[in-house]
């Protein structure tokens, strides 16, 4: 038991021991949040969960696209480059984040029409429509099955494909980014 014969009030005493709990309790708080974030942090680094905030810390292993073109086809001078592709078009594209940071808005994309599915390999970004809507992502796989050959798309920030594509469906392939 205390003892309060020493000119010390009660009060003094009470007030003391809740300074030190209010101080306890925030270093607590504190410490847990730490611990959380560390936590947190830890697990999203060693798995390739897309962490929402954005800190670029998701990698994927896409496979490099096929040659399309030459050297040979790439004549530099002093003032200008010439690429000599035949039948490419010019693309933008959105901001949408799933091929960050290889495609984003701002970045031109030089591309040509496939002529067949011989033409498309792992590896290789393509615009295909799905829905009405021109979907740019990479390829990550092709295979055979009974309808044919089909390519597997996902976006490089993507954690899940968009499933099986169709050659009708792809519209071009893009063999050059320019920044």
């Amino acid at each position: 038991m205390l003892s309060f014969s020493r000119g010390y009030n009660r009060k003094f005493y009470i007030d003391f021991f809740s300074a030190i709990c209010m101080r306890l309790k925030y270093t607590l708080v504190f410490l847990l949040g730490f611990v959380s974030c560390a936590l947190l942090f830890s697990l999203f680094s060693y798995s390739n969960i897309e962490i929402p905030f954005g800190t670029g810390m998701v990698s994927y292993d896409a496979e490099a696209p096929s040659d399309w073109v030459s050297e040979d086809d790439i004549v530099v001078f002093d003032d200008m480059v010439i690429l000599r592709i035949a039948n490419v078009t010019l693309s933008n594209y959105a901001d949408s984040g799933s091929m960050r940071p290889v495609l984003d808005e701002g970045a031109n994309g030089i591309r040509v029409v496939p002529e067949s599915a011989d033409d498309v390999e792992v590896g290789d970004i393509v615009s295909y429509v799905f829905d009405g809507v021109m979907i740019v992502h990479r390829v990550v796989e092709k295979g055979v099955d009974d309808e044919g050959v089909y390519f597997v798309m996902q976006g490089d920030n993507n954690l899940v494909s968009d499933g099986k594509v169709r050659f009708d469906r792809i519209k071009f392939k893009t063999v050059g980014v320019i920044y």
